[in-house]
Parts: C-alpha cells; structure tokens; sequence
C-alpha cells in the first residue's frame, strides 16, 4: 500500500514550507507558560504572571482572525511580516519589563502586543489547500497537521518551563521569540506555494468568516473539545499529587496526546466514503462517551489508559472539523476561517484549565474530571444539531464549486 503521507511531501516546495511553517508556530504553544513561569520567578506573584499570560491568549484570540482576514485580503507574504514584527516588539517589551521590574502596566500592554502573532497553524494548512487543492490528499494533510499541533501542544509548554527554570527566567518567551522570526522570513519567502490572492470576490464573501453560520458551529464544537484538553492538564496534575506521584502527571498528559497523534495518523491513511458531517457526529460522539472513565479511575495506570483512549478520538474530530472548514468557507476567507475554528480550540482550553482548576480546589479531583464530561456533552449535542446545515452547507459548497485557489 503507497504510503499517503510520502505522496503528500511530493509537491514542489511541500517539506519546506510545512518545516518552516513547523518552526514558526512553536512560539504560540510556548509563550502563555513561558509568561507564567518567567513573571512568577521574577516577580514572585503567581496571580499577575497568570492574568498577564491571559491578557496575551486573549490578545491572539482577538487578533488573530484579524490577522488571518488579512491575509486572505492581501497575501501571506505582506502581512506576516509586519505581524510578526509586532509581536516581536510586544514580547521584547514584555521580556525587559519583567526583568527590570517596570510599572505593572507595561506588563500587560506588552503581552497584548505580544499576541499579534499570526496563526502559523492556519497559514500552513492553507498552504496545503493550495498545493492539494480539491484533491483527496486535503484529507491525509489535515491529518498531518493534527498530529503537528499535538506535538507543539506538548513539547512547546515543557520546552519553555525546562528553559526558564534550568537557564534564566526569561529563557522560554525569549526562545519562542527567536523562532517566531526565524520561522517566519524562512516560510514567507516561498512564493510558489502561496496561496494566491483572488481579486474577483463577490461582496457576499467579503464579510468576515465568522458571520458564517458552519464555522461558528465547527468552533464551537472545538470549543467544547477544548475544555477537555485544559481539563486534562489541570486534574491530571491534581490526580497525581493527590496520589503523592506528582511527576506521573507528565505520563497521564503523554499518554492522552499519543493516542491523539496515533490515531491522527492512522484516520489520515484511510478515506472513509461516510458524508463528513456524519464522520464528526461518531467522532464527538467517542470524545464523550470516552470522558466517563475518567470518572471511574482509581489509579495512574488506569488514568493513562483512559486519556490514551479518550485522546484517540480528538485527533480525528480535530481533522473532520478543519476538512469541514475547507468544505464549507468561500476560498476567499479559508485563512479566517480555519483560524476562528483554530482559536476556539485555544479559548477552550484555557476555559477548561479555569474552569476545572475552580472545581478542583473547591470539590476535588473527581467533580474536575465531571467538567471533561460536561463538555463532551456539549460537543455532541452542537454536533448533532449541526449536522443537517453542515451536510447543506458542504453540498452546496460542491454545487457551486471552491473558485480558484
């Protein structure tokens, strides 16, 4: 059997800009912990370095389909530039601020500036939508890049507290900082794999993303997904303290992303001929069913078990849910729009550290793991609402044909 990921890198200029475009979105997993762990060393204030890292995550959750609508308007290559430029200058800001203890203040007006970062996710699978397009290839990309974001999801946190805490406080952001740049002027530069800028939109598709009805119904569902992943961080470390093995937490969390990215490797080699909308539907359905569990468990091994499991299910509703984003969004605001399905991901997950982390110290451990099921809940039943518009949107997506990419 031909291996489908080796065919997908045969595009001329595929391994260079997705190595780039790797590279260039590690800093948006490594700066909300590396803000964390940088201020509360040099400021001993837990409760600042936390509202400071919320102020820069929901900076890029307000920018960045800003940013992405942009990009769809005018090209990668003449707005990632400046957009980095002042994320660069936002996090410089922040770095000095903290180490030379300025005005409370400059902290958070720095991190918002930091968050003008693009979405790299975005910029990378919208490339693949132009090199494949309105190819079966589109399927077993996305998948890819499923199991990408699992890997900076994990490594960028880890990398980024190992630094600040093993070399210097500002170690982490100062990292992500530097590789943001590289990352960038090495995928801006790669012309022929650019998606081009159509100059023909009619006005009915000018209007922001977001005002579609498919994508805030897709993000919403990641939303919910989202709250599942911050609920895993927080009660697995809850879990392993209270079980006096704090550094197991580190065996739970890998366990959960393995069985993501497994499973997102294997769901990318095969195609179902099952509608997408369909698909999603058994998908979230798994998610949930796959949550109760976590509510059983009694031990380490039992709760790597279960994440592992419960994680298999992401990766594949991660990928119908970008495939449906491409399906369903005119192709002049894809960008947009799989940066708003992108972004309700990132707000989900620091709403399930929030919420859980709550319900942790007032209620225990168990009631956090309820907060995984609760989600679960809500995904599945917005999936299943969603259903019928999603098969009509995708149909008449079809019917009407993509444009030209």
């Amino acid at each position: 059997m031909p291996n489908p990921y080796a065919a997908l890198f045969k595009a001329p200029g595929a391994v260079a800009f997705s190595a780039a475009g790797f590279v260039a979105r590690i800093p948006l997993a490594m700066m909300a912990i590396g803000i964390i762990t940088m201020i509360s060393q040099l400021r001993g204030e837990y409760a600042l370095a936390g509202a400071v890292s919320a102020t820069f995550t929901a900076s890029t959750a307000i920018v960045g389909p800003q940013v992405s609508r942009l990009v769809d308007r005018l090209g990668q290559g003449r707005v990632l530039p400046p957009a980095m430029g002042l994320s660069v200058l936002g996090s410089a800001a922040l770095l000095l601020s903290a180490r030379y203890d300025a005005p409370t203040w400059t902290l958070f007006a720095a991190a918002a500036l930091a968050g003008t970062l693009p979405n790299m996710s975005a910029m990378v699978r919208a490339r693949w939508s132009y090199v494949h397009a309105d190819s079966p290839q589109m399927h077993t990309a996305f998948s890819l890049e499923s199991v990408v974001d699992e890997l900076t999801y994990v490594a960028g946190p880890a990398l980024a507290v190992v630094l600040s805490t093993a070399l210097f406080p500002e170690a982490g952001p100062l990292l992500a900082v530097i590789l943001l740049m590289v990352g960038v002027l090495l995928f801006v530069p790669q012309k022929r794999t650019e998606p081009a800028v159509r100059a023909d939109v009619p006005a009915d598709e000018k209007a922001s993303a977001i005002r579609i009805p498919a994508v805030r119904m897709l993000a919403s569902i990641l939303a919910a997904g989202g709250v599942i992943v911050g609920t895993v961080d927080v009660v697995s470390v809850a879990f392993a303290e209270q079980l006096g093995t704090p550094a197991s937490a580190g065996i739970v969390v890998a366990a959960y992303a393995a069985g993501s990215a497994l499973s997102g490797l294997a769901f990318g080699a095969y195609r179902l001929s099952m509608p997408l909308p369909r698909q999603l539907a058994l998908a979230v359905a798994g998610t949930m069913l796959t949550t109760l569990p976590l509510l059983l468990v009694d031990g380490i091994p039992a709760l790597a078990v279960a994440m592992f499991v419960s994680g298999a299910f992401f990766a594949p509703t991660m990928i119908l849910i970008m495939r449906l984003v491409e399906r369903t969004v005119p192709a002049a605001a894809l960008t947009e729009g799989m940066t708003w399905a992108l972004t309700g991901l990132s707000a989900g997950i620091a709403l399930g550290a929030l919420i859980s982390g709550t319900v942790v110290d007032r209620s225990g451990q168990a009631a956090g793991f309820a907060v995984a099921v609760v989600a679960g809940t809500v995904a599945l039943t917005v999936a299943l609402l969603a259903r019928a518009p999603l098969a009509r949107a995708a149909r008449e997506e079809v019917e009407v044909g993509r444009g030209e990419h």
